[in-house]
């Protein structure tokens, strides 16, 4: 059979059962969009711009644990490409990105729309690949998704110049063989010493914690992670990345945490002697000082990413492997050996964590005049009954998100973890809806962020996607604004946005239903109506409060122990 480029690059992606393309023509890539245009398995998504194209894979990635793919043109469509790119990278997420490049007889003379792509993308990466020839174009697809989901994932870039997808051009296509990179040997199983060597240290603890991260739930491991938690009994807590892969309606799930986290999560690692870490890895929104991280444990620490160890933290018991081999053997050594495990010891340490709990860290005031963001959101709670996808972007509204919605499942809380994308929560979403499209997904977002890739509403108008946009808008760039008024004197430099669109017309401009919600009395019932209709996307602009704030909060250089609280604790809570 004997194919052109831009059909290897099809039968390619068929091969690997790709079942959307989300992206955006452009000169270099129009031989690869005839192909498409000639075919009827792969469905491309039309975005409105090349970062919506990436979010919107990287989105379909989170909610179904496969990769997600996008396609965009040459120069400034790769470039426009790169904050999806890094965003994938940062959270570790599996995201093919097929870029166009100009041809090869012209790389290097500056042509026009000529970036050096494998340059830029560089460091943001897991891998790139600029193709040479035809004939290498199948087996570097094969590579690129081997690399994007194996070992840590991560995004792969494929640069490929338009000379090489031209229909004129066609050679003997010969199906990929099982791909071996002799350089690329990520290791998955754990080495069984160390394991053990855990397992003694767990059974020896008196003051354990269980800190997971987004590892476990790229791994799919978060039944083997449940059972394992019930099977010890210890308190866990995880990251922002982490949330839903233990369910967070269990009474041992004692809240996220780090910056924003929950008073008992972040006392509870600060005066832990055991920290059982799995697939995190020890952030600075999750250290804090560094110095004084979790002082007195001894810190197990299972990651597939060998360099994630003893990066940040010194690490006693080092195992590198996939959480999906290892938790699954950890869990069979630690029965054998739990009858050793100090029970009167565990029960104090409750008690002591309890006492904490007592504090209701997160409380507000829930007699407000005022649309408080938290009550938006523990009514999207409860009117989805925990059963949505969210997105966010990034800001006050995300850690209102991650507090107030309880996850219990994996892969249902989509954001921008490590780079804190803002515009990501939109496109996020609407890859979470092409994945299922009869689920419920809400785009939780703020005034500032919605903004950034807005345009997106067309693109939902188009393909008919009924998401929910939750609003919080109150006038500001809100995380922004709390810092300035914590730490720069309250002196609100250019976070006021005074020229807010109406958002309601602006969404029904789009061809959307919008809704506006200033009173809370209303709020529940606005928002069944919105999610009662089921083929529309509403916009609910719910005006929120302009001064609250998030807390707990740990400032930056300051420990666990040292949190701002809405309401300081009683001296026997500390």
């Amino acid at each position: 059979m004997k194919l052109s480029g831009a059909e290897i690059l099809l039968q390619s992606l068929k091969d690997q059962n790709v079942k959307y393309l989300f992206g955006y023509p452009g000169g270099a890539v129009l031989h690869i969009y005839d192909a498409l245009h000639q075919q009827t398995d792969i469905t491309h998504i039309l975005t409105r711009h090349e970062q919506g194209a990436t979010h919107a894979a990287d989105g379909y990635a989170r909610a179904t644990g496969e990769p997600g793919v996008a396609l965009v043109t040459s120069g400034p469509g790769a470039t426009n490409a790169v904050t999806g790119i890094a965003t994938a990278y940062l959270d570790s997420i599996p995201l093919i990105c097929i870029t166009g490049q100009v041809p090869l007889s012209v790389i290097g003379s500056d042509a026009f729309q000529e970036v050096d792509t494998v340059g830029i993308t560089r460091p943001c990466v897991k891998h790139n690949f600029l193709v040479k020839r035809l004939e290498d174009l199948a087996d570097i697809i094969n590579q690129a998704f081997h690399i994007a989901m194996t070992g840590r994932p991560g995004p792969v870039v494929v640069d490929i110049p338009k000379d090489l997808t031209d229909p004129k051009i066609k050679i003997e296509y010969q199906p990929p063989g099982k791909v071996n990179i002799r350089s690329y040997q990520p290791n998955t199983k754990g080495h069984s010493r160390q394991i053990n060597k855990a397992v003694k240290a767990i059974v020896k603890s008196k003051k354990p914690v269980f800190y997971t991260g987004g590892g476990v739930v790229l791994d799919n491991s978060s039944e083997v992670l449940t059972q394992l938690v019930k099977e010890t009994g210890f308190p866990i807590t995880n990251t922002l990345m982490g949330l839903g892969s233990y369910p967070a309606t269990d009474p041992l799930f004692i809240g996220m945490l780090g910056m924003h986290g929950t008073y008992e999560s972040n006392k509870a690692m600060h005066e832990a002697d055991l920290l059982i870490a799995i697939g995190a890895r020890f952030d600075d929104r999750i250290t804090g000082l560094v110095a004084q991280f979790c002082p007195n444990a001894t810190i197990i620490h299972i990651d597939v990413d060998p360099a994630s160890i003893d990066k940040t933290v010194n690490v006693a018991i080092p195992i590198v492997g996939a959480v999906s081999h290892v938790l699954p053997e950890l869990l069979k050594v630690y029965k054998i050996e739990k009858k050793q495990q100090d029970q009167a010891a565990l029960k104090e340490w409750w008690k002591r964590i309890n006492r904490w709990r007592e504090l209701k860290c997160l409380e507000y005031d829930r007699k407000s005049k005022v649309i408080k963001p938290q009550q938006v959101i523990e009514t999207l709670y409860e009117v989805t009954q925990g059963d949505a996808y969210v997105t966010s972007d990034v800001g006050q509204h995300q850690m209102f998100a991650a507090q107030y919605y309880h996850f219990d499942k994996p892969r249902r809380w989509i954001n921008s973890g490590g780079l804190g994308t803002m515009g990501f929560g939109l496109p996020a979403a609407m890859g979470a809806q092409f994945a299922h499209p009869d689920a419920a997904v809400a785009c939780v977002t703020g005034e500032g962020s919605i903004q950034m890739c807005i345009q997106e509403l067309s693109t939902c108008l188009q393909y008919n996607l009924p998401l929910k946009i939750i609003l919080l808008n109150n006038g500001y760039l809100g995380m922004v604004r709390q810092w300035q008024e914590f730490f720069y004197e309250s002196r609100y430099a250019h976070t006021y946005l005074e020229a807010l669109p109406d958002f309601k017309k602006l969404a029904e401009s789009y061809g959307h239903i919008g809704m506006d919600v200033k009173d809370p009395a209303e709020l529940k019932d606005k928002m069944t109506e919105a999610f009662a209709m089921k083929d529309r996307l509403v916009f609910m602009n719910i005006l929120t409060d302009p001064e609250e704030n998030v807390f707990p909060m740990i400032a930056n250089g300051k420990s666990h122990d040292d949190m701002v609280l809405r309401v300081m604790p009683a001296p026997e809570l500390i």
